[in-house]
């Protein structure tokens, strides 16, 4: 039903070395479900309907690099960002693995359209972002 549009998506395989200095789009390939087709070319999420959606996300990186900036996750939408904010100087090495998780409640309206950034500022380009990651979404009311 266009009224009730849902979605969770995967990523199959690695997003390998992240790039330092620039928001990069996180691509999910695998989609578990998708009620109503509205997850498309493999990042962006459409709003069928005007309403408050609510997303989830959970990112594994693998190779947090200690000397990074900061880390950002972002659920990027066409009123607003959402951003989950990372500073590693507090670790004493490199990460092998950590995993960012973060809800929102946006407001969308129809042919509003959402989809994750990742930055890393400064360090090295090691980071990737694992196949343990995941994207979710549905309409609330």
């Amino acid at each position: 039903m266009p009224s009730q549009p849902a979605f969770q998506v995967r990523k199959s395989g690695s997003q390998n070395s992240i790039a330092t200095g620039s928001a990069v789009t996180i691509t999910f390939d695998t989609e578990v479900f998708d009620q109503n087709g509205d997850f498309a070319s493999n990042n962006t999420f459409t709003a069928p309907v005007t309403g408050k959606y609510q997303f989830n996300v959970q990112i594994r990186i693998q190779a947090l690099d200690e000397f990074a900036g900061y880390y950002q996750m972002k659920i990027e939408t066409s009123n607003r960002t959402y951003i989950f904010t990372l500073d590693p100087n507090g670790f004493d090495e490199d990460l092998d693995y950590y995993s960012i998780a973060f809800s929102t409640l946006a407001d969308m309206d129809s042919s509003d359209t959402a989809y994750l950034t990742f930055t890393q500022s400064g360090g090295t380009s090691q980071t990737d972002i694992d196949t343990e990651s995941y994207f979710t979404g549905h309409l609330v009311a």
